[in-house]
């Protein structure tokens, strides 16, 4: 049976590749995060896949602090770049193949069209060229991988952004939000069932790939969705970007092109507000 490793199973996406693992019972899957397995370790890796029999690794594990990789420079490149080449390298010299999450951060946002895969990369931040810089490390180092490129990830674990505005508007009377910056939100159970369905294909076929949810919309789109969904009354003021104090700059349009995994794997993606729902009746059984 194949053998599939999932770094950082603590994250969304890790918690989530856990749950769509029971939907895809052909794999044997190994759940590791920082305790279990220090990715940025070439050494510790390369044993841990030899000793294991690990056929793909599917790297989960990331750090995705936008404000704090300002500062934080070094950890920052230490995970998203140098920890994505030890798995490069030791995929190569195993012949494995790697699954690997990526941003949108790596363009800057002022596109007014879906991004396609192979537009020029632009990263405004710390994160966004960490990021960047582990997409080329992993693209220098091994050929059998498949980047997926996502956006305004959220799940039922972990912190994120509809969990934060549902606290919110049950806190408050009134909450302003961000509404002219656009982009998909992207349910991380919809990716983690899409890592495993590109796994489970005839055929492999390496290379850069967007996804996200259908459709689009704004923070402030989004959050009253989210309220509506959840049953939360709140007043949601929009906002200029202008006037929502961030230490770093956001891209004011992440809307991705999926057209290519959408006819190189055949994959159907779901409308953001249906998979919110999902999320959202999965939360309230949290409470």
């Amino acid at each position: 049976m194949t053998t599939i490793l999932v770094t950082g199973s603590h994250g969304q996406l890790g918690n989530e590749m856990q749950q769509a693992a029971k939907r895809f019972p052909d794999f044997n899957y190994i759940y590791t995060d920082i305790e279990d397995l220090d990715i940025c370790d070439k050494v510790a890796l390369q044993a841990f896949v030899k000793a294991n029999k690990v056929n793909i690794i599917v790297n989960c594990a990331a750090y995705t602090a936008v404000d704090k990789a300002e500062d934080d420079v070094e950890l920052c490149y230490r995970i998203n770049r140098d920890a994505v080449q030890n798995l490069g390298e030791v995929a190569y010299e195993n012949g494995l193949k790697v699954v690997h999450v990526s941003t949108d951060y790596v363009f800057d946002g002022t596109n007014y069209m879906p991004y396609t895969e192979d537009q020029p990369v632009c990263p405004a931040t710390v994160y966004g060229k960490s990021k960047l810089a582990g997409e080329q490390a992993l693209l220098g180092s091994c050929n059998q991988i498949v980047i997926l490129r996502t956006a305004w990830l959220y799940s039922s674990f972990g912190n994120n952004f509809v969990k934060t505005m549902m606290k919110l508007g049950i806190e408050r009377d009134s909450i302003n939000v961000v509404f002219d910056q656009i982009g998909s939100p992207t349910y991380a159970a919809d990716l983690a069932d899409t890592i495993l369905k590109v796994l489970s294909h005839e055929t492999f076929v390496p290379g850069i790939y967007h996804f996200s949810d259908e459709g689009v919309c704004s923070w402030y789109d989004f959050t009253k969705t989210i309220h509506r969904i959840a049953g939360i009354t709140c007043d949601v003021r929009p906002i200029d970007t202008k006037d929502y104090p961030a230490r770093t700059p956001r891209p004011q349009y992440s809307v991705l092109n999926k057209a290519k995994i959408k006819t190189t794997y055949g994959i159907v993606i779901p409308h953001w507000e249906d998979s919110l729902v999902k999320c959202i009746e999965i939360l309230k059984t949290k409470v």
